[in-house]
């Protein structure tokens, strides 16, 4: 493979710092990292310019995207993972007792309807505590990356010149999801979310993936072996991580959180390739489809690019 220069967009994070520093190269090309003032910019210009050879892209973005005919496929390298039972806050003096009474009520939900954080919220609130989420009114924030892309009927944006915060403080809307706001009447509504979600994870698996890689289908198509070559590196990188993790002194709080998911599940606390992520894409995929973010399920093996459905790292 000539050597390529590749236009990269990925967060700098603990598992690819070493692709950042350059003491994990990869092999007949090399990576050329812009960075963004946030990781988000990056999903969207990748969306609506194809900006990126490679970049880091929410999933349901991803799939959203692919729907759409979007020239770009994943790699099942998922860099960023959360639980998100404490996504969702409410406003303590409407009466809410627990997630059912969100029913009939207006909740917000930060940015866009397909913002991962608030996928895997609704499908928590609905697979979990047995919400109907068609009963609820979704008030977004923002726009979708997905240019092309219509929400369900029971979406509306938010009031011009309105914020989230100020609407969920006033109890104008009864909730919201992936909003931070300080406010004496403003609580999670999910109680000792951050260890339901541990609790979650050690009773059945329960580790949503928020972002994976994304790469351009043209040099997929031109580079037969590019895929693999990137799956290598990334795993590279992270393995070197996740070694340092469990024997550093200091520890960042991504890495208390990730030692934690070792110590539940003894395993790698960030796997890649797509047999050991299978539940959980499949729960995404599950809940994209039951929430309207796409019309039908995909196959899980074409989700991700030819030649790296088979890899683990």
């Amino acid at each position: 493979m000539a050597e390529l220069k590749l236009k990269t967009a990925i967060q700098s994070l603990g598992h690819t710092l070493a692709l950042k520093d350059g003491s994990v190269r990869p092999q007949g090309f090399v990576f050329e990292f812009e960075e963004v003032p946030t990781i988000i910019q990056a999903f969207r210009r990748m969306v609506r310019g194809n900006e990126f050879d490679i970049s880091e892209m929410a999933i349901t973005t991803y799939l959203c995207a692919r729907a759409f005919g979007h020239r770009f496929t994943a790699l099942p390298i998922f860099l960023v993972r959360a639980f998100h039972h404490g996504a969702i806050v409410h406003n303590t003096k409407l009466g809410i007792r627990g997630p059912k009474d969100l029913e009939g009520r207006k909740v917000g939900v930060n940015r866009g309807y397909t913002v991962t954080t608030g996928v895997w919220a609704r499908g928590l609130l609905a697979h979990e505590y047995g919400v109907d989420l068609a009963k609820i009114t979704w008030v977004l924030s923002g726009d979708e990356h997905v240019a092309e892309y219509r929400p369900p009927a029971n979406v509306v944006a938010i009031d011009p010149g309105r914020k989230m915060e100020d609407l969920l403080a006033s109890g104008e809307i009864a909730a919201a999801i992936g909003v931070s706001i300080d406010h004496p009447d403003v609580k999670p509504l999910i109680p000792n979310a951050a260890e339901a979600g541990f609790a979650a994870l050690a009773a059945t698996g329960y580790y949503p993936i928020n972002h994976t890689l994304v790469v351009r289908d043209e040099l997929l198509a031109a580079h037969p072996g590019l895929a693999r070559e990137i799956f290598a590196v990334f795993a590279e990188a992270k393995r070197r991580y996740v070694e340092r993790l469990a024997n550093s002194a200091e520890a960042t709080a991504n890495d208390l959180r990730y030692r934690r998911v070792m110590a539940i599940t003894g395993a790698d606390p960030l796997p890649y390739g797509l047999e050991p992520n299978r539940r959980m894409v499949a729960s995404v995929v599950r809940y994209a489809v039951e929430q309207g973010i796409i019309s039908e399920p995909a196959s899980l093996e074409e989700l991700f690019a030819p030649g790296s459905q088979d890899l683990l790292g």
